[in-house]
């Protein structure tokens, strides 16, 4: 896997404190983090071992809870907010490949390129009722060798129900046993609702140095319900300031259609993340400056800013 990660587990001499926080806040979230975890932990396990093996209690698990508050503004809209709420349950050992999966949110929900680039999803453009039950089959493949693929098929949980068919398939390459590293993500989805969707990304990066990481990403995406072909560039420079901040710096370029491409916006992006209290609780600025086309490319600034919480029993510092 790619080591782009804004924040990283290693501990560095500039932050000596795992929290922002006053003594009387780190009181109260503690033990609500502590308990809100271990629900998410036990509910998964429980269900896991329902439909698994007793190795349930052991294994390592992936659920998570993450409760989210967002405030976008662009010059020339109006500033809007949103309060988001993400879950995702993992079940390892409901069988050795096949893997009975219950998450919110899924990737073919989440709007256009420029939607997703920027993460500024408006909060009529977002589904609530995008909650999917579904089984995937893995393959026993490391990625670092062959195409390791993935099979999937479910419901969306939404009235009427939604069924889906998903296909992911991924590949990481050492290049010339250099710095750099060159990762495929590739998937295809069918809804019933919404129809077909087809989406590939590479990512080709490598460190700079013990704190910069540079990336060079391109995404092409179809959906059938825009019946549009869109794609991006973006180049991006991710700088770990210490173990608790980081800064990405990014340039990007997006664009649609096959038969006649043109670009639809250019945009300056600097996103600046801080674990605010040990690797629970998160807050991102991110501002912006587009060039949109629809506005004969005159620049507009954006500001997004975001405070995320995850839930999980194990706390993990790698989130982004």
């Amino acid at each position: 896997m790619l080591s782009h990660g804004l924040l990283a587990d290693e501990k560095t001499s500039e932050d000596n404190t795992d929290s922002d926080l006053p003594s009387w806040a780190a009181q109260r979230l503690d033990p609500a983090r502590k308990s809100i975890g271990n629900w998410v932990d036990n509910t998964s396990r429980n269900i896991d071992s329902f439909f698994g093996t007793d190795e349930s209690l052991r294994v390592e698990n992936e659920s998570y809870l993450r409760f989210g508050q967002e405030i976008d503004w662009m010059e020339g809209d109006s500033t809007s907010g949103d309060i988001s709420l993400r879950y995702r349950i993992d079940l390892p050992t409901s069988e050795e490949r096949l893997r009975l999966i219950i998450e919110s949110d899924p990737e073919e929900s989440q709007g256009t390129l420029q939607e997703q680039g920027s993460g500024r999803l408006n909060n009529d453009q977002r589904d609530r009722r995008t909650s999917t039950l579904g089984l995937n089959w893995l393959e026993s493949r490391d990625k670092r060798e062959n195409w390791s693929n993935r099979v999937g098929a479910g419901i969306r949980l939404r009235i009427p129900l939604d069924p889906y068919v998903r296909f992911t398939s991924e590949r990481l390459w050492q290049l010339d046993e250099g710095p750099w590293q060159l990762e495929s993500n590739n998937r295809l989805s069918w809804f019933n609702n919404s129809g077909y969707s087809a989406r590939t990304r590479w990512d080709l990066g490598r460190p700079v140095d013990a704190s910069k990481h540079l990336r060079f990403i391109t995404n092409i995406q179809w959906r059938e319900e825009e019946d549009t072909l869109e794609f991006s560039e973006t180049a991006e420079l991710n700088h770990r300031i210490n173990s608790r901040s980081a800064l990405r710096y990014s340039a990007i370029a997006l664009g649609e259609s096959a038969s006649n491409p043109r670009i639809t916006n250019y945009y300056l992006q600097t996103r600046y993340r801080r674990d605010l209290h040990k690797g629970v609780l998160f807050a991102d600025v991110i501002p912006e400056l587009h060039f949109p086309r629809e506005y004969s490319y005159d620049p507009r600034w954006a500001v997004t800013l975001r405070l995320e919480m995850y839930f999980q029993r194990e706390i993990q510092k790698n989130y982004f």
